[in-house]
């Protein structure tokens, strides 16, 4: 029988492939910057981008400036034309209605009606520890108890970085978990932000990054997981060959890899107090509450008319042209992330309003249980997407200035069925303790019958455990002898 012969031709094949764009990882990173934050990090592009010019003689201060909208206006017939001319100048490039928005150097963000706005002052706070940051979100996170608890022993055994220093064994023995919670948990972890926290090592930090933006197919992702050896000692080219690709595409992810965090922990190591300034004002008018950026202070960008001429000189040569397109591209996805940033913290602050009207209105006792999932879920976006847009950042509300995570707290079941806001039990909690005989003071098992008179389920243990949150010594510490 005569051996087949292998059959040559070409095959036409359809297949859907993910490229991982540093604009997508740049955007991930400006959601969850505050205002100084933000304002830092434009002043910095602006340094190493010629194309972003700030625009200085049409920035009115925050008390003085009309309120802005989220759609920006048309352009008229004649500056339309007039940008559809110069976007013919750029080729294969098509920057969209985008680009007409920031190029005009006469354009500003559209206006509404003017709204008296508070004065924004600077605020001291004390920074959230990492610690602090991670548990208020996995208080908010929907799991059984014994994986919340593991959650907590894994958030004991992170360094400073962001890193798992202990094994999984070693958790569940300490902590008396079984290992299949200990694992639930460590998922769990890995799903909060800021992204990459939980990881044992850095590898797996970077490929949990790629993950959470969903990218872990990339050729980036690729090269971290299989390949990050041969990244420290530079040899790209080997990396290349392994992976069936070019040394140009390894350098263009290799650019990615380098704008991901390696030490997703380090923001929140701050110790000291640090003036914050509110992101936010959450103001009444005409018996409906609005949201009001604060944008005192950000630089107001636009495109440069110098370059986008330089472009369009016939005498540029092909370097240059290739520069500025990739510097246009550049500031253009800048100010795209910028106003996803605005849009979306706006969005989940009018979801904060409509679910918390009741606290703005007439204070404390009135806040509301509100999960993280459920504003994800109104807002259309992932849960982590609201942890980063609320991290951080504060408002300045009716009833005094508030980082917007306070507004997010479980439930707990309340009196005649009616749920309750973890932070008004640990009020309750605390008014108790604050009106015991100092003599005779009242102990976990004490304040839990009480509240189980007052329709409040709760546990001694889980008792113990908000008073030590709340800095509230024990029984036998707070007893005074005569």
């Amino acid at each position: 029988m005569a051996n087949a012969q292998p059959k040559i031709g070409l095959n036409l094949r359809v297949a859907q492939k993910q490229i991982l764009t540093p604009g997508l990882v740049q955007m991930v990173t400006v959601l969850a910057l505050n205002k100084l934050e933000l304002q830092e990090m434009i002043t910095q592009e602006m340094v190493e981008n010629p194309v972003l010019e700030e625009v200085t003689d049409i920035i009115p201060s925050l008390d003085d400036v009309q309120a802005k909208t989220e759609t920006a206006p048309e352009a008229s017939n004649g500056d339309s034309t007039l940008a559809e001319k110069e976007r013919d100048s750029f080729d294969e490039v098509d920057y969209g209605s985008f680009f007409n928005d920031y190029l005009d150097p006469g354009y500003k963000s559209p206006v509404a009606e003017d709204i008296e706005r508070p004065s924004f002052e600077n605020f001291v706070s004390k920074p959230v520890s990492l610690a602090e940051h991670l548990q208020w979100q996995v208080n908010l996170s929907p799991c059984s108890e014994s994986v919340r608890d593991a959650a907590y022993s894994i958030i004991g055994n992170l360094n400073e970085d962001g890193y798992l220093t202990a094994r999984l064994e070693e958790i569940a023995e300490t902590g008396g978990h079984e290992r299949h919670e200990v694992e639930k948990a460590l998922e769990l972890v890995q799903q909060l932000d800021p992204v990459g926290v939980g990881a044992r090592d850095l590898r797996e930090c970077l490929l949990i990054q790629f993950r959470m933006t969903g990218e872990e197919n990339s050729l980036a992702a690729r090269i971290v997981s299989d390949h990050l050896n041969e990244v420290e000692s530079k040899q790209y080219r080997k990396i290349a060959s392994a992976l069936h690709t070019t040394a140009a595409e390894v350098e263009a992810c290799l650019d990615v890899i380098r704008k991901l965090d390696p030490r997703p922990g380090q923001r929140y190591n701050s110790v000291l107090p640090r003036l914050i300034e509110p992101d936010v004002a959450i103001v009444k008018v005409d018996d409906q509450y609005r949201v009001v950026l604060n944008e005192e202070g950000l630089p107001h960008l636009r495109l440069s008319g110098h370059y986008r001429r330089l472009i369009g000189d016939g005498n540029a040569t092909g370097e240059v042209r290739r520069y500025v397109k990739e510097r246009f591209n550049s500031a253009m996805q800048l100010l795209k992330n910028i106003e996803q940033r605005k849009r979306t913290i706006i969005r989940v602050c009018e979801t904060v309003i409509r679910r918390q009207t009741e606290f703005l209105d007439r204070g404390m006792d009135y806040l509301r249980p509100m999960m993280i999932k459920e504003v994800a879920e109104e807002v259309g976006v992932h849960p982590s997407t609201v942890s980063r847009a609320v991290a951080n950042k504060y408002a300045h509300t009716p009833q005094g200035v508030f980082e917007l995570r306070f507004f997010f707290s479980e439930s707990v079941q309340g009196p005649s069925g009616v749920s309750m806001s973890l932070v008004n039990l640990k009020r309750t909690v605390q008014k108790m303790i604050a009106e015991e005989d100092p003599a005779r003071p009242l102990t976990d098992e004490q304040i839990t019958l009480r509240l189980r008179e007052m329709g409040v389920q709760v546990t001694r243990r889980t008792v113990a455990k908000y008073r030590e949150d709340m800095k509230i010594p024990s029984t036998h510490q707070r007893r005074k002898k005569n």
